[in-house]
């Protein structure tokens, strides 16, 4: 499999089209995840995975032959895009923070509770995420959702393995302590229906399987 993905490393940085569209079809679905659970926004999601594959296109030339799969380089595109884009939605929320705004518009609709409780859930999730810093959201979400090993994420951020451990030590610590408060507190409300801060904290905290 390794020397499947150097032929495709190789392929790739010649600016071979087919590769780049094979490489698109593997990875595609991880780099969408990779920005959901940065962003916490679907639509955000879709734009962080364009732009990331728009990124790595200009970029290839820089892809080396040998490493084996390209997934890392591409999360650790998808990192940077994901901060931008969280950046720019804060601005944005800034400004119609500051408008009047309209009268909400409820809808009962049973095709559309289904997709309003899964955004209620995902909100939930994303503020237990964004009590940690920067560094440590971006090393949990590479290690423990996008399946990387301590020394792909290292790659991917450009970071010493050390400093992987050590930021995804803290992150650990840091939800685990989120969740017991939530529990102590008898399950304060996080703003999302039927979820609390102790379950979302959890969620963040379980998601994906545990490293060695």
């Amino acid at each position: 499999m390794r020397e499947e993905d150097n032929e495709t490393r190789r392929r790739v940085r010649d600016g071979d089209r087919a590769a780049f569209a094979l490489l698109y079809e593997r990875h595609a679905r991880a780099v969408y995840n990779h920005g959901l659970r940065l962003t916490g926004d679907w639509s955000t999601a879709e734009e962080v995975m364009s732009e990331t594959f728009l990124a790595a296109w200009r970029a290839r030339t820089r892809v080396e032959e040998d490493g084996g799969t390209l997934l890392p380089w591409l999360l650790g595109i998808a990192t940077h895009k994901a901060e931008n884009a969280r950046r720019g939605f804060r601005r944005r929320q800034g400004f119609l923070a500051r408008q009047q705004q309209p009268r909400p518009q409820e809808d009962f609709a049973g095709e559309t509770a289904g997709r309003i409780d899964d955004a209620r859930r995902l909100r939930a999730v994303h503020a237990s995420l964004g009590r940690l810093r920067r560094q440590e959201r971006e090393v949990l979400a590479l290690c423990v959702w996008g399946g990387l090993d301590y020394r792909q994420t290292a790659d991917a951020l450009g970071i010493a393995v050390g400093t992987v451990r050590s930021r995804l030590s803290r992150a650990r610590r840091k939800l685990a302590a989120m969740a017991e408060e939530g529990m102590e507190r008898g399950g304060e409300r996080s703003g999302a229906r039927g979820e609390t801060t102790g379950e979302a904290a959890s969620a963040a905290l379980t998601a994906g399987e545990k490293l060695a």
